[in-house]
């Protein structure tokens, strides 16, 4: 049997060992479009900090484990699939034939559309190529601008701010982390980046980025709720979000949305060929609606349920992703989970002490929690998770929970000890 994985990050890396786990003698294959070891990209930041080396990204760090492993790990870009034949093609000419195809070739940064963003000295912050230029050019006290303030871009930030570089970030939203918290919290964390010495124009759009001679390389021309402004910058990054890799799956027969449509099985339309990470779209738990979580813990969860399905263990399914969310901005722990923004009829709780930086929101439908933000609070992350996840019904403790939120220990505790005794 032969097992063909395109993508050798966390989720591709996973499947793989899994399968050879369940299967000592099927012909494993990675293939990954870099050429590095297989590692991972929200490493990236760590060792920009200068916490780890460049090898502490890599998944695996025993000498020869792939290899001791029996998988075969090539660097090659795959362009295109044949599903009738059965075959990958790959940009050195090659075609590499399969029984079981996964498909777990992740994401890569979105490009916005503005002039100058693809000279020398703009960057995304993806690859270890792209953390090797960076890490040369953000130096202490060089102006370094940021596009961005998603989730990935504020892991981005706190490595660059700990480089001691002039920071500037430019998000076109509202507040920062716009997909993560809601007005009140996004902006809870902008505050905290201001008070760290970091600028942060929300509102604002980048223009234009202009090469110039001089003590800076770029003028970079941002428009926000004031005005116009033109600001320095030795280093820009674009840091807009990410978008699946699905483009060379052009012509296979692949139902593809955002990403690629899955089942429970992690299937997709085509017989013995499979999706996982952040190329996959399946259900997402709370809303029932086909959804891509780009995340890792998600990638590596795939990776060991369909797995199980290739080797033929049918019983392994993906109950649905749950949206789910922690951050840590310099020190700040932000989360949120499932349906934070609410829904249409539900109730919500509330609790806001910005002198202490923290913050709870828990959003209910009947009396279930469906969602729920909290800044500052990390002892009610995994509360949190599981009452969303169980669907616990609260009863009288959802009303406590309206007065007061900070009671979701003891809901939790309460709710789920009488769950268990039915």
């Amino acid at each position: 049997m032969k097992h063909v994985i395109i993508g050798a990050g966390p989720s591709g890396v996973v499947a793989a060992e899994q399968i050879r786990k369940l299967n000592t003698k099927a012909s494993i294959t990675i293939i990954g479009d870099e050429p590095e070891a297989p590692y991972s990209r929200m490493a990236i930041p760590y060792h920009l900090i200068g916490d780890i080396e460049e090898k502490g990204t890599h998944l695996r760090h025993a000498k020869g484990h792939f290899k001791t492993l029996n998988i075969d790990v090539r660097n090659a870009r795959v362009e295109a699939v044949d599903s009738t034949n059965k075959t990958v093609s790959l940009n050195n000419g090659a075609d590499v034939s399969y029984d079981k195809l996964l498909i777990a070739s992740g994401s890569r940064p979105n490009a916005p559309s503005i002039p100058g963003i693809d000279q020398a000295g703009v960057h995304s912050c993806w690859t270890l190529e792209d953390a090797r230029a960076i890490a040369a050019l953000a130096k202490p006290g060089a102006k370094v601008i940021q596009i961005g303030a998603g989730f990935i871009a504020c892991i981005i930030l706190e490595a660059l701010a700990r480089r001691d570089v002039d920071l500037t970030v430019v998000e076109m939203e509202d507040r920062m982390v716009p997909r993560m918290m809601d007005n009140v919290a996004g902006n809870m964390i902008q505050d905290w980046c201001v008070e760290k010495n970091i600028n942060v124009f929300s509102n604002g759009q980048v223009m234009e980025i202009v090469k110039v001679d001089g003590d800076h390389t770029f003028k970079v021309k941002v428009k926000t709720p004031t005005g116009e402004t033109e600001l320095d910058a030795d280093l820009v990054i674009s840091a807009t979000g990410v978008s699946p890799c699905v483009d060379f799956l052009a012509d296979s027969g692949i139902e593809i949305d955002t990403g690629i449509i899955i089942n429970k099985n992690m299937e997709t339309n085509v017989p013995d060929i499979y999706a996982s990470g952040d190329v996959a779209q399946g259900k997402d738990f709370c809303t029932g609606e086909y959804a891509v979580q780009a995340i890792q813990p998600t990638a590596t969860e795939h990776g060991v349920i369909v797995a199980q399905n290739m080797v033929g263990r049918k019983g392994a399914e993906c109950g649905g992703t749950i949206n789910m969310n922690v951050l840590d901005t310099m020190g700040l722990i932000s989360c949120s989970f499932g349906l934070w923004q609410g829904v249409e009829g539900g109730e919500s709780s509330t609790l806001v002490e910005k002198d202490k930086w923290r913050y709870i929101n828990l959003q209910f439908e009947d009396d279930v929690l469906v969602g729920g933000t909290a800044i500052g609070m990390t002892q009610h992350i995994g509360v949190m998770r599981g009452l969303i996840q169980s669907e616990t019904s609260l009863g009288k403790w959802k009303d406590r929970l309206l007065e007061n939120p900070l009671q979701i220990m003891d809901a939790y505790l309460a709710s789920t000890h009488t769950a268990a005794i039915r």
